[in-house]
């Protein structure tokens, strides 16, 4: 279950980063991207474990606000999934199909950038 969480907090900021303050965005790069500890974080901002923990909650609540109004991180996903379906069916009907296939592959790329 925390891995889970820990994978949709990591999407949710690659989402929604450039929304965040700084204090916001160097907390959770920390936490979530760099795993240091709440005791870690502190230490470099000369706050206490209980104010990094505070600033966390509040951003992840964020977080979660901003996708559920703009849904961004669920239409990603749905969108990532159709493309699997897609591929999967050209690869297995259409395997020799050089175009198709290259069209598909197009595709994906387009949404890992």
């Amino acid at each position: 279950m925390e891995l889970e969480k820990n994978y949709r907090i990591n999407s949710l900021f690659a989402f929604y980063q450039p929304l965040l303050t700084a204090k916001q965005n160097n907390y959770m790069q920390l936490y979530y991207g760099d795993d240091y500890s709440l005791g870690e974080i502190a230490e470099e901002f000369n706050v206490s474990r209980q104010a990094v923990y505070d600033n966390l909650r509040r951003t992840e609540k964020i977080l979660e606000a901003y996708e559920a109004k703009l849904h961004l991180y669920q239409e990603f996903t749905a969108r990532n999934q159709q493309a699997d379906e897609i591929q999967s069916y050209v690869r297995d009907h259409y395997p020799h199909d050089a175009t198709l296939n290259r069209l598909v592959a197009g595709l994906e790329n387009l949404e890992e950038q």
